[in-house]
């Protein structure tokens, strides 16, 4: 075995590394969108030119990915049979799907036990305890997703929108937000038909700014976004000492606002989710080999 591949998908995009036995990285290429939940077939597609694209990056030949074992963290491999689905008709020598949260862990931590929280569009937790590793969220947006951005952008519409009616009281983010949609409550509702969870996300950083200049409502949000946070990272049942990682575009604006017992426990991440899916690879496919 020359090399290992580590494959990070998603619904933007989909990332490859190919790596030597001892997993060094010496190519990387980026393809399109790789969510097997909402296209299989598209995804099966993205995954191969990345994995091609890796190839010719490090000078070497896109025909031995027949003998490259692969691991894969992807978008939507959390539900139903679609990870067995596509395992079955990839390439490699050998292909492990994991979901995104599972290499993110990997990435962040490494091999041994921890958790990571990404908190950011969308929210997923997971923890390793004991060689085992346990998901709580990442159920997307119309359903879960609690404390993420694309739910914090539409309690900030539903707040101005309450506030618009006189059903609950005003602040300057409530009227700013309405000056956006030109002070027409019609144009928020109408903002939402085809909103997607990144439309939603793009105002989180609005409410976070306007939460520490002691905006009432910005807080209020605030406030239910982290105690929604904190109750996903005490359904993991970390131990003392376990380090956690936050990850994703919100981290940072959450990181002085948990729990003190939290926040000593927060350690930078080791490595990506891509990072994580070649460590594994090296570690499933190289190490274990007999």
């Amino acid at each position: 075995m020359r090399f290992v591949l580590g494959i990070d998908g998603g619904g933007t995009s989909c990332r490859a590394a190919l790596a030597t036995a001892d997993g060094a990285v010496i190519g990387r290429a980026k393809s399109g969108a790789a969510n097997i939940r909402t296209d299989l077939t598209g995804a099966r597609t993205h995954i191969v030119d990345s994995a091609r694209l890796a190839f010719l990056d490090a000078g070497q030949d896109p025909d031995l990915i027949i003998e490259t074992p692969a691991v894969l963290g992807l978008a939507g491999a959390n539900v139903g049979t679609y990870r067995q689905q596509l395992e079955a008709i990839l390439p490699f020598s050998r292909s492990r799907v994991e979901t995104d949260a599972e290499i993110a862990l990997e990435g962040a931590v490494g091999a041994g036990d921890g958790a990571m929280a990404i908190l950011g569009t969308g929210t997923a937790y997971m923890a390793r305890k004991d060689g085992k590793s346990r998901a709580i969220g990442g159920w997307g947006f119309q359903v879960g997703d609690q404390g993420s951005g694309a739910r914090i952008g539409r309690d900030l519409l539903e707040q101005t929108l309450l506030a618009h009616d006189g059903i609950r009281p005003a602040s300057p983010l409530t009227d700013e937000m309405l000056a956006v949609f030109r002070n027409n409550p019609e144009d928020v509702v109408e903002f939402t038909t085809n909103a997607k969870p990144g439309d939603f996300g793009g105002f989180a950083p609005k409410v976070f700014e306007h939460a520490a200049k002691g905006d009432l409502v910005a807080t209020w949000i605030v406030d239910k976004a982290v105690a929604d946070v904190e109750a996903a990272l005490g359904a993991l049942d970390l131990r003392p000492g376990d380090p956690l990682c936050l990850l994703g575009g919100l981290a940072a604006l959450y990181a002085p606002r948990l729990s003190p017992g939290h926040r000593a426990q927060l350690r930078p991440a080791l490595d990506d989710a891509l990072g994580g899916a070649v460590s594994m690879a090296a570690r499933l496919f190289v190490e274990a080999a007999p």
